[in-house]
């Protein structure tokens, strides 16, 4: 029981630690600002906050927490095994000009419990276990303003994985890279759309073998009264180093979310669940809970960068 308690304080304390920073920062920046005028006070509803996180593309800075919990199938007969990772993903806009901006989406996995095959003598089926940090995927798209796009959202760039895992069962040991494409569209009671990352290894461990994968992220809300929505949830997979009938990882998902204030900073609070119908037959996902919590960050690079003298940087 105290093995659990310590796991659980584990998984809590970055989520506990980055929401006081960014509480704090918030209450620094209300102490730092001068007297708001009336257009000023002016704050977003937490209706349009929930939009703002929603959009891949927005303004809003913000850091999100997601806890994912699959349920495995290791196939042959074995019984099914769980598989746990919590991600952290900064989201970090910056501006290039009034009509374009640079978004920065870095995904650094602090803990990916694997479960793997780990014969031995005598058990030639025993599944062990790896627990450890994973590799880091940095995403960067340039994005049209709505001034320039309208109701539209675009967005193309590259995408890398670096080999920071720390187990050889929790990353691929390879650098890869590969381009990255979003569209949609956001109106004022839905968004729609998708975010694709295909990736291609090109240096790395010898020992490892190649990689060649694509992440599809379908994205569905409709928004509800108080800061409510509902939505499409999960991500599509593929292996391209797999045999065709075993590469896909197909999700069908929900996922309900909130928007609350902690304070005066703005989190918004997801739970999710997937079902996958296709999926690899060995140690293919079948199931997984996913609970996000988003709060949002106060935008600490201002300016664009074509104009670099006008650009500050901090809470100020």
């Amino acid at each position: 029981m105290r093995g659990c308690r310590t796991f659980g304080w584990v998984l809590s304390a970055p989520l506990l630690v980055s929401l006081c920073m960014a509480a704090r920062a918030w209450a620094e920046v209300a102490v730092a600002e001068p007297a708001p005028t009336a257009d000023e006070r002016a704050e977003p509803s937490l209706g349009e906050v929930n939009k703002q996180l929603t959009n891949p593309v927005s303004s809003l800075w913000s850091i999100t927490f997601q806890q994912n919990n699959f349920k495995l199938d290791p196939g042959n007969g074995r019984a099914q095994r769980w598989s746990s990772n919590l991600l952290l993903q900064p989201v970090l806009p910056i501006g290039i000009s009034p009509d374009w901006n640079l978004i920065t989406r870095p995904v650094v996995p602090l803990f990916v419990s694997q479960p793997h095959p780990d014969p031995k003598l005598g058990e030639p089926t025993h599944i062990g276990r790896s627990t450890a940090f994973g590799d880091i995927t940095l995403l960067q798209l340039v994005s049209p303003s709505p001034e320039l796009a309208g109701n539209w959202l675009l967005g193309f760039g590259p995408s890398w994985i670096f080999p920071t895992a720390a187990s050889d069962f929790t990353g691929s040991g390879k650098y890869q890279v590969g381009p990255a494409a979003l569209v949609g569209y956001l109106s004022d009671k839905w968004i729609v759309g998708a975010l694709v990352q295909n990736w291609w290894s090109y240096a790395g461990s010898d020992s490892r073998p190649s990689t060649a994968s694509m992440n599809l992220q379908p994205f569905a809300s409709y928004f509800l009264p108080d800061a409510w929505s509902i939505g499409y949830s999960g991500n599509i997979l593929a292996n391209w180093k797999n045999s065709a009938t075993d590469s896909f990882t197909v999700p069908i998902g929900v996922s309900v979310a909130k928007v609350v204030r902690l304070g005066k900073l703005p989190v918004r609070i997801a739970l999710g669940g997937q079902w996958m119908p296709v999926q690899p037959d060995a140690y293919g996902q079948k199931w997984n809970i996913q609970l996000v919590v988003a709060p949002v960050l106060p935008k600490l690079v201002k300016g664009y960068l074509t104009q670099p003298s006008e650009m500050s940087f901090g809470l100020k």
